[in-house]
């Protein structure tokens, strides 16, 4: 039955999924779901996921969402080997931490500086929200130091989904410049991540130009 992901290009989390499959070299059937369209809310989708949030996966008569659950279980099940997702438990739990670190701190700070401006109507952005986004920023340069990836030196899904989030504020014009691993790290996995530019680099800009287009100016 193959694998159906549902998914909008604006969406960080939905990108990180999708950009996990296509490592994978999986045959993915894309299923674009509107958010602003609100197409997530209509009845054929909530019979697949009552939450109405992408991505969602449906392998088979599997039903999965959340993005990084979504990741993990991709390696899982189609991984060639444990490379983005590894094993071994001290490496995976440094993975799980990154992976933690993304859900829990560095995409709700984007997040809570995009949504409103997208769909609440507000244009300025509060100057609290500006130093806990720098502040998450500089935790990942942290964990960048001495390392090619945020877990170690290999690609993991940690990046993939970092990496998503990441960008998608960059696109809006957030400055990451002052952090020298995190830019070189950037430019890495815009390299190394297959189909980045098509899927990642692609969605990011579109949700950037989104942004900017109801932001006040100069406010990033």
């Amino acid at each position: 039955m193959g694998v159906t992901i549902y998914h909008f290009p604006w969406s960080a989390p939905s990108r990180a999924a999708l950009l996990t499959a296509k490592t994978l070299g999986i045959d993915v059937d894309v299923q674009i779901v509107d958010l602003v369209a609100k197409e997530q809310l209509k009845s054929d989708f909530l019979k697949i996921n009552p939450q109405h949030c992408v991505p969602t996966l449906v392998d088979g008569d599997f039903i999965l969402w959340e993005s990084r659950a979504i990741s993990a279980y991709l390696v899982n099940s189609y991984g060639k080997d444990d490379s983005l997702y590894p094993k071994d438990i001290k490496k995976r739990a440094v993975v799980d931490q990154r992976l933690q670190f993304d859900c829990g701190t560095l995409y709700p700070r984007i997040r809570a500086i995009c949504f409103p401006i997208l769909f609440l109507g507000e244009i300025e952005v509060p100057d609290e929200l500006k130093t806990t986004l720098d502040e998450a920023i500089g935790f990942l340069d942290v964990f960048l130091d001495g390392n090619n990836f945020v877990a170690g030196n290999s690609l993991t899904i940690a990046d993939i989904a970092l990496v998503a989030s990441l960008s998608s504020i960059v696109a809006v014009g957030w400055d990451v410049s002052a952090y020298g691993n995190v830019s070189t790290w950037l430019a890495k996995c815009s390299l190394e991540i297959p189909h980045y530019s098509e899927i990642n680099q692609k969605g990011a800009d579109l949700f950037g130009k989104a942004v900017k287009s109801k932001m006040a100016p100069g406010q990033i």
